[in-house]
């Protein structure tokens, strides 16, 4: 039976080990809580680190934490003190983290991390596929472990593969910097599902995808190394009921047994009519706009005096990676803009800001939502930003204001909060007047609709969205028809083939015989192509036909006195062994005039772009443009032409990086067709990679065998993965 199995950066316990005395915990926090279903499901396990360094553990010790750990349904990666500090601390908290957040001024690329990040990768690796057996669900989870979807998925090919990044995505502007870009994302596309929290993350991976690697991206939808990989957006909610009903309880506590901290905040607002509280919880972390929030309170109480002495922030800043540089500066300066602030307007019986810089432990947090009329959120960039849900869910009164940066996650689902950006000091300090302000009436109203949502779409909902989406991810793979062309089949059909008394095999050129290039030009057959056709044209009761859409006169120069047939120009000319070259259709070119000007237009106006003039056709290349653009310039040209070519014997071919006019009359399936007559074959082998090819597929007998080079739907029976297979299997074939 097939298990399911989570994986991260750290399992979802605490390990505390005083004196040979083992004790195992339940992490609290929003993953651990949204993967309890996905984990308790039959003989689900999570694998990931501990929390103990390696060598720092006995014999005994590391094997009663595994017991332990076992118990926990839990298998843990061993990490040294090395991998830590080049792995975690190192690579993926000054490389990947700043880069991810858009702060290029905080990262750093040193190979020796990267290295140490491919190695806890491949260790991840190593325990999962000791833990796991092909046809197994995975869930891999965040920017730890990038590379490691590709390492499971080359072992684990029919396993169901998902992968979730919890924090942003940058754009292609920002990713294109980092160095081992290629490698980060063919590691992600072993994958079949990958989440983000958001459509904008989406949006950009998929841009890099394109620019970068340039693979073929349909809408949402991936086609790379004979798979479809799905891309989707998933935003991650919280345990809504964990936090409403804690504030339910809180709100019907006796004065006994409210906390000291409840009570404070409560004298608060009892020490003058219209006092408020505003609330800020963060990790102090450079991504969160800390020191930007602060100067932002400092403007607001600047420009609105009249709120001196009736308003508080309360700031909690939670102590995070207090080791590294930027982290110390960070908290020097937060240290010195709250002093600065307080020791300007402080009165006798006033502080603008109550300063924590600690964790509060899960109660006074609850009396800190539930204590305060609005909620200051407001980083500089952020994945989601869960802090910001849980303040909605804690209202049980359905009253308080969020006041929510754009550039978090979450804003893209929390309309009704005040929404601002960050960097907009006069913009924050109105937001914080309207916050004021509000009437109760207008709190009621977006309070209810933010709890609504957040209740039906909480954490445990967006597991199970996800584990949905990756156990459907098999039917995309069903937008291809063909069947792989696997080593049963090849085997297959050179039985067949050595049976055959008379064979026609039909070879397009581009794409299938030779790999593309960026000018069409520097595409001539090598060496190794010539001996193979040679070979293949001088076998008994066997004719050879190279079918493509180039011109005659370059297949003319190419395969001078061969000994097979040339099909060019998509079926226009013919030329047989021995013979001259034979016209299949009369045409005529005089619409290239008119047209030509308009694709040298397009080419002019997209770098990367050119246009081919053969005898019949025009074709505009654009393989070297970047991708999106091309993608907006392909959809212009296909308008243009098809009001062009309207009420003319013309048709729009949109082939492999290419869009070429040319007669309708013409195509690859009525000249193959063409070969058939006055000849009885019983052996008729066709292999194509292009939408051109997919005439010959239709047209040719249902006995024949069709293979399509690459993933893609077609009409043909069969898929082949790229041009090195298709070699590879007429070495054999003959």
């Amino acid at each position: 039976m097939s298990k399911n199995i989570i994986v991260s950066n750290r399992l979802p316990v605490q390990i505390v080990l005083e004196n040979e005395k083992l004790a195992v915990f339940p992490s609290v926090g929003g993953l651990a809580t949204g993967m309890k279903s996905v984990h308790a499901d039959g003989d689900g396990i999570w694998i990931g680190w501990s929390g103990l360094e390696e060598t720092q553990l006995t014999q005994k010790n590391k094997e009663n934490v595994e017991k332990a750990l076992l118990k926990e349904k839990c298998i843990p990666v061993p990490l040294t003190q090395d991998n830590i500090d080049d792995f975690y601390l190192g690579f993926s908290n000054k490389t990947l983290w700043p880069l991810f957040h858009y702060f290029t001024e905080y990262t750093s690329f040193e190979n020796s991390q990267w290295l140490s990040y491919k190695e806890v990768n491949e260790k991840f690796a190593k325990v999962v596929l000791d833990n796991s057996e092909d046809g197994d669900t995975i869930w891999i989870h965040d920017y730890q472990l990038l590379l490691l979807p590709e390492l499971v998925k080359e072992h684990r090919p029919n396993s169901k593969i998902g992968f979730f990044l919890h924090i942003p995505y940058p754009s292609f502007e920002i990713f294109r910097i980092f160095p081992w870009r290629e490698q980060l994302l063919k590691g992600m596309l072993g994958a079949d599902l990958i989440g983000f929290h958001t459509y904008d993350y989406e949006r950009h991976f998929l841009s890099s995808v394109k620019r970068i690697l340039r693979l073929e991206v349909n809408f949402n939808q991936i086609i790379y190394d004979d798979r479809v990989i799905k891309v989707d957006s998933f935003p991650m909610g919280i345990d809504y009921d964990k936090f409403y009903n804690a504030s339910k309880l809180k709100n019907e506590n006796t004065q006994a047994e409210k906390s000291d901290l409840q009570i404070r905040l409560e004298e608060h607002h009892k020490s003058a009519s219209g006092t408020k509280l505003i609330l800020s919880i963060d990790r102090l972390d450079y991504t969160k706009g800390i020191p930007n929030r602060i100067k932002a309170f400092e403007y607001f109480l600047n420009q609105y005096p009249e709120y001196k002495e009736k308003v508080r922030l309360i700031m909690l800043a939670v102590p995070s990676r207090s080791n590294v540089p930027q982290y110390k500066r960070l908290k020097r300066e937060t240290d010195e803009l709250v002093g600065r602030i307080n020791g300007k307007f402080s009165t006798v019986n006033w502080t603008p800001i109550w300063y924590f810089y600690r964790s509060f432990p899960f109660e006074n947090l609850i009396d800190l939502y539930t204590s305060s009329d609005v909620a200051l959120i407001t980083p500089l960039r952020d994945g989601m930003n869960l802090v910001a849900k849980e303040y909605v869910a804690t209202r049980t009164n359905q009253d308080g204001v969020l006041i929510l940066s754009e550039m978090a996650g979450a804003s893209k689902e929390m309309n009704e909060a005040i929404i601002i950006n960050p960097n907009n000091f006069e913009q924050f300090s109105n937001a914080i007047k309207q916050a004021l302000e509000m009437s109760e009436e207008e709190q009621n109203s977006r309070m209810k609709i933010l709890q609504k949502r957040l209740k039906r779409y909480n954490v445990e909902k967006w597991a199970s969205e996800f584990m949905k989406s990756l156990s459907n991810t098999n039917k995309n793979q069903k937008t291809v028809q063909a069947t792989f062309f696997s080593k049963n089949e090849k085997e297959n059909e050179i039985k067949k083939f050595k049976k055959a008394k008379n064979r026609l095999i039909l070879l397009d050129y581009d794409g299938t015989l030779s790999s593309f290039k960026d000018n069409p030009k520097e595409a001539s057959p090598d060496n190794e192509l010539y001996e193979l056709l040679d070979k293949i044209s001088s076998q008994k009761n066997t004719t050879l036909s190279l079918i493509s859409g180039r011109d005659k006169e370059t297949f003319h120069n190419w395969f001078p006195n061969k000994k097979y047939t040339l099909i060019t120009d998509h079926g226009v000319w013919l030329k047989k062994p021995e013979q001259e070259w034979e016209e299949l259709a009369i045409l005529k070119n005089e619409w290239m005039e008119s047209i030509l000007p308009v694709l040298e237009n397009f080419a002019d106006n997209t770098p990367g772009t050119f246009v081919e003039k053969k005898e019949y056709s025009l074709a505009w290349h654009y393989r070297k443009a970047d991708p999106e653009l091309a993608e907006t310039r392909t959809l212009e040209v296909n308008t243009v032409l098809s009001s062009l070519i309207a009420n003319h014997d013309l048709s729009i071919l949109n082939g492999n990086k290419v869009i070429e006019i040319k007669n309708s009359s013409v195509n690859k399936g009525k000249a193959s067709t063409h070969l058939l007559i006055n000849t009885d074959y019983d052996y008729i082998l066709a292999i194509g990679d292009d939408y051109t090819d997919e005439f010959m597929f239709e047209e040719l007998p249902d006995y024949a065998t069709t293979i399509k080079v690459g993933f893609q739907k077609t009409k043909a029976k069969y898929y082949i993965k790229d041009t090195e297979k298709v070699r590879a299997f007429l070495i054999e074939l003959f």
